[in-house]
C-alpha cells in the first residue's frame, strides 16, 4: 500500500471518530442526568426548573416580639408558630440581656393550632442592663430554633429594696416584686423549702435574695444544686444569681398566683439556733446546780 493511500484512510478514520464523539457525550450527559434525577429528588427539581424547596419551605419555628423596644416594668409579648405540632413538647423561650446572662426562661406549651405565646415583665434584678436583648426559642431540638432580638432602656431596680421576716426563723430576706405584694414569708422545715404568700395584680415577678445560712441547695453538701419552685403547686422557671453568702432568684408569676414555694436541699431548723442555745445553758446550769448540791438523779441504796 502506498504511502499516499495508507494517509488517506488514517486521516478518514480520525474523521469517523471526530464525528461519534459528541454523540457519546451527549448520551453520556443524558444517563447521568437522569441518573441523577432519579436518586436526589433535590436536584431533579432543579434540572426540571422548579423552585428550590430549601427557600420556599416555612421556617421550623419562628419568633417575635410585640414591640420592638420596651422601658422598665413593660410587658413583653413573645409568639410564633411551629412548622410541626409535637404532642406534649413545649418551646423552650430563653431570653438574654447584651452581655449574654439568662434574665427569663419559660417553657410555653404549643396550641394545637402550633403557635405559642408568652408574656414577661421587662424590669428587676437581672435587668440592669440598657441594650440589645435577645430571645432565643427552641422545639424539641436544635435544628428548630429561632431568635430575635428587643431594645430595653434599663432597670433602675439594683437590688430588693424591701425586707420581710422570715416566720420560724431568726432571719429576714430582701425582696422586690411586681404587680403584687408579699405578705409573709414562712419556712417548712420538712420540706426544706421556704413558702412565701403573695397577692398579685397582674403578671409579675418576685426577685428574692435567700441566705444561705437560712436556705441552700447542694449536692453532697458540697457544690451548688439547683432550687425548685412552684408557683401555687406548679413547677416554675426562674433565674439565679449566686453569690457565696446569698442566691438571688427571680421568678415570673401570673396574675392569681397566691403561693410560690422555694425548695432546696437544706433549711433551717426551726429556732435552731435559739433552742441549742438554751439546750446548752440548761445542761450547764443542771452540771453546776448538780456539782454545789449534790444533788444525784440515781436513788443511793
Amino acid at each position: 500500500m502506498s504511502t499516499r493511500f495508507s494517509g488517506f484512510v488514517l486521516l478518514a478514520i480520525l474523521a469517523a471518530a471526530a464525528g461519534t464523539i459528541p454523540v457519546f457525550a451527549a448520551d453520556n450527559s443524558t444517563s447521568m442526568q437522569n441518573s441523577n434525577a432519579t436518586q436526589y429528588p433535590y436536584q431533579k427539581a432543579i434540572l426540571a426548573g422548579a423552585p428550590n424547596s430549601q427557600t420556599t419551605a416555612s421556617s421550623p419555628i419562628t419568633v417575635t416580639t410585640d414591640k420592638a423596644s420596651y422601658n422598665d416594668g413593660d410587658k413583653v409579648t413573645i409568639s410564633g408558630t411551629t412548622g410541626a405540632y409535637i404532642s406534649g413538647t413545649p418551646v423552650s423561650v430563653i431570653v438574654r440581656n447584651p452581655i449574654g446572662n439568662v434574665v427569663s426562661i419559660a417553657q410555653v406549651d404549643l396550641a394545637s393550632d402550633q403557635t405559642y405565646k408568652t408574656t414577661i415583665t421587662a424590669g428587676g434584678g437581672l435587668w440592669q442592663a440598657a441594650g440589645t436583648y435577645e430571645v432565643d426559642v427552641e422545639f424539641g431540638s436544635k435544628d428548630r430554633s429561632a431568635k430575635t432580638t428587643f431594645e430595653f432602656t434599663g432597670s433602675t431596680q439594683s437590688k430588693p429594696s424591701g425586707t420581710i421576716p422570715v416566720d420560724g426563723t431568726s432571719f429576714s430576706v430582701s425582696y422586690s416584686i411586681t404587680n403584687g405584694k408579699v405578705l409573709g414569708i414562712k419556712a417548712d422545715v420538712q420540706s426544706k423549702s421556704l413558702i412565701v404568700s403573695v397577692q398579685t395584680t397582674g403578671d409579675g415577678q418576685l426577685t428574692i435574695d435567700l441566705p444561705r445560712a437560712l436556705i441552700d441547695a447542694k449536692i453532697n453538701n458540697q457544690t451548688d444544686d439547683q432550687f425548685f419552685v412552684l408557683n401555687d403547686g406548679q413547677e416554675a422557671a426562674f433565674t439565679e444569681i449566686k453569690t457565696d453568702t446569698d442566691r438571688t432568684l427571680t421568678i415570673p408569676f401570673t396574675v392569681g398566683t397566691e403561693q410560690i414555694e422555694i425548695i432546696g436541699t437544706w433549711i433551717i431548723p426551726e429556732f435552731g439556733a435559739i433552742a441549742a442555745l438554751v439546750l446548752a445553758i440548761a445542761i450547764i446550769s443542771i452540771i453546776a446546780v448538780s456539782a454545789k448540791t449534790g444533788l444525784r438523779f440515781m436513788p443511793k441504796y
